[in-house]
């Protein structure tokens, strides 16, 4: 007897191909079942979706190409595996195949029979109970919050000041719930690769090491396979991740955990652009899971959720032990000398630090030695040929590096364009900044009577293999007395040596195009303060100093006090007022092609073609424009904006236009995307 499958198999978002596709099969192959199927000359690996699939093309099952074979021993990923894959696939735009096989290890595809075995042998396994796990004492705040949660119903966001104890909220969560049910599984998940160490080493220490799976794309694909497979066959308990994790199949899920749910970096901005903190809400519904979003500074979206009743706050107002929120100290640069980088009260401050033995904590969100090279008797600036932007100098390496598309070239000895000899740096990085310091602060001394040890965490310095985790090392054991870094260093790290944190470019982004910039910057400047003051004895003396131009703006108003509602409310109450989200929905349509008038005019020409789809009376389509950096690797790049305050109508419009879009696109089209829900724009 022959079967008729439906396969899902990865096809491109835009192809004629996006929904399954028709294989037969001589044996009956449950829904969720990974096959291998021939598509064109090649075999992939694919997703039975249903097993009596509908003949859209009317096509008999003499027809339909033979399944390969089935992953034999591997269990069905289970159906809310595959609701989720297809609500994300719908909502997001994209094609069905395209996120659920971006969703699995990559190696899945390439295992022989024996292989999988042997793997899924080492992965299933029966992983150990849990030991008596050693909890610490809750705080009163703590207490409550947990309560709370037991009793509701959810989703729950929880809002805790900086150090305010949320990851234990999280750990006795998790405790709780593997207490009274043993075989169940929880999520927790963290926006950036370089949280997951110090969160993994904690829930490692609390459950033991077989109980616990990371999930981020900086493992390889075999131990990412490993931890799929043990999360899959139900033998790990915990899985911690980065935005991939949300699509673990995990077939035990209670409960689901976003750390630092504000953080854009749980927003995809590739492929499927998918937000990972909205889908995980989704998935909990879905489920039947708990979910528990955490933040000192929470999204506007989630904030304005529980203003409505959707969502229920758990407040933790104030630190663990006693602890106070750092002092915030502003510097008006309008005051400082001309060319000043650093003002002469933060020198100060800074060299009080070091004499006392306490660590600082300067960051600048500009990696490299400077962000242009340029000539002093010319116009010649460090423009990336490729690129609509500069080249960033790294004095380290003496290299022009585009931040952009990669492209590097040595540093000319004189200026390309008249031969001058004189060519110098414009502005500051990180690697400039932390060799500026190191001069200004040569005659603090350490109470060891020797001078400062200065270090300095960015994306360069980081990039090898254990380089993170060896950075944070000697942060953590002293060894280190000013960190310069950018944004990575402000997010989630509890350095307990840290008293003074300082930001010296902070108002670039006050008065940005962008609606979501102060939002952001407000955000980055508490979660930043919060680094200072975390262990209890030396709060009294902590501070967060902010040179700024602007020192009367109302967000810096907010930020001295540490008042995230007050902030909150007056930027609802803008967006409210110019029907912005969370009071109103958008999707921006992306084209990249070889000129920016082609990119252009297939965005003009698919919104003409828009006027007719039903909803566009109760959607917006404004004019395209070009992307913030016009041009990336030679690729010209153009955008519009959509917007509706019906997030039905909007995905009914995105939906229906779907198909007029790709018949709009001409030869100099390279690719197009739809991304619902920016973050950017």
């Amino acid at each position: 007897m022959t079967h008729r499958l439906a396969v899902v198999v990865p096809t491109p978002a835009h192809s004629s191909v996006a929904g399954p596709l028709s294989y037969r099969s001589e044996f009956p192959l449950a829904a969720g079942t990974l096959v291998r199927v021939p598509l064109g000359k090649r075999e992939v690996l694919g997703v039975v979706w249903d097993a009596q699939p509908q003949d859209h093309e009317g096509r008999s099952a003499q027809g339909d190409k033979p399944v390969a074979g089935a992953l034999e021993g591997l269990e069905p990923l289970p159906a809310s595996w595959r609701q989720v894959v297809t609500f994300s696939a719908n909502y997001y735009q994209r094609s069905l195949g395209e996120v659920a096989l971006a969703a699995l290890p990559p190696q899945l595809r390439d295992l022989s029979t024996v292989q999988l075995a042997r793997r899924l042998k080492r992965a299933s396994g029966d992983a150990p109970p849990a030991p008596a796990a050693c909890a610490m004492d809750l705080s009163a705040q703590q207490q409550q919050a947990l309560a709370q949660f037991d009793a509701g119903a959810g989703p729950f966001l929880l809002f805790g000041a900086t150090g305010s104890g949320k990851t234990e909220v999280y750990l006795h969560a998790v405790q709780t719930l593997l207490e009274r049910e043993p075989q169940a599984q929880a999520l927790v998940m963290v926006p950036e690769i370089n949280l997951t160490p110090q969160l993994q080493e904690r829930f490692v220490e609390r459950f033991g090491a077989a109980q616990v799976v990371s999930l981020h794309s900086g493992m390889t694909n075999p131990q990412r396979l490993k931890s799929w497979l043990a999360a899959h066959a139900g033998a790990a308990r915990i899985v911690l991740g980065t935005r991939m994790a949300v699509f673990a199949s995990m077939p035990q899920l209670r409960l689901i955990v976003v750390d630092e749910e504000h953080d854009p970096s749980y927003k995809q901005q590739e492929g499927a652009r998918y937000s990972a903190r909205d889908l995980a809400v989704y998935r909990g519904k879905l489920e039947g899971a708990k979910v528990l979003l955490g933040s000192a500074t929470p999204s506007l979206e989630s904030w304005q959720a529980c203003e409505k009743g959707r969502y229920q706050r758990l407040a933790m107002p104030a630190r663990v032990g006693d602890g106070q929120l750092p002092a915030v100290r502003l510097v008006d640069m309008n005051l400082q000398p001309k060319q000043t980088v650093f003002s002469v009260q933060l020198l100060d401050a800074l060299r009080q630090r070091i004499g006392r033995g306490e660590q600082s904590l300067v960051f600048l969100n500009r990696r490299g030695y400077a962000p242009v090279l340029a000539c002093n008797a010319c116009d010649w600036k460090s423009e990336c040929p490729n690129c609509s932007a500069f080249r960033v100098f790294h004095k380290s390496d003496r290299t022009l590096r585009c931040h952009h598309c990669g492209f590097t070239e040595r540093v000319p000895r004189a200026c390309p364009a008249c031969g001058n000899v004189d060519i110098a740096p414009l502005g500051r990085g990180t690697e400039r900044l932390e060799e500026h310091l190191a001069e200004l602060l040569a005659d603090a001394r350490r109470p060891d009577g020797l001078p400062p040890r200065i270090a300095r965490m960015d994306a360069d310095t980081t990039r090898l293999k254990g380089a993170l985790e060896a950075q944070l090392a000697q942060v953590h054991s002293g060894e280190v007395d000013v960190l310069v870094g950018t944004q990575m260093v402000t997010k989630g790290h509890d350095f307990r040596r840290i008293t003074l944190v300082a930001a010296v470019n902070a108002d670039s982004a006050l008065f940005s195009s962008d609606f979501r910039a102060p939002e952001r910057l407000f955000s980055l400047l508490m979660q930043a303060a919060g680094r200072a003051g975390r262990d209890a004895q030396q709060a009294q003396a902590s501070q967060m100093w902010v040179q700024t131009w602007h020192p009367t703006h109302p967000l810096f108003t907010a930020l001295r006090t540490h008042d995230y509602p007050a902030f909150a409310a007056q930027q609802l109450a803008e967006r409210e007022q110019a029907a912005m989200p969370p009071f109103g929905y958008q999707a921006l349509v992306r084209a990249d092609a070889r000129t920016q008038e082609a990119a252009q005019a297939f965005l003009a020409t698919a919104s003409e073609a828009a006027q007719g789809l039903p909803d566009a009376g109760h959607v917006a389509v404004y004019s395209p424009v070009p992307m913030a950096v016009q041009r990336v690797a030679n690729v010209e790049r153009a955008q519009m904006l959509v917007e509706s305050t019906s997030r039905a109508a909007l995905q009914r419009f995105l939906a229906a236009w779907q198909p007029l879009l790709q018949a709009s696109r001409d030869k100099g089209v390279i690719r197009w995307a739809v991304d619902v829900d920016p973050l950017a724009i």
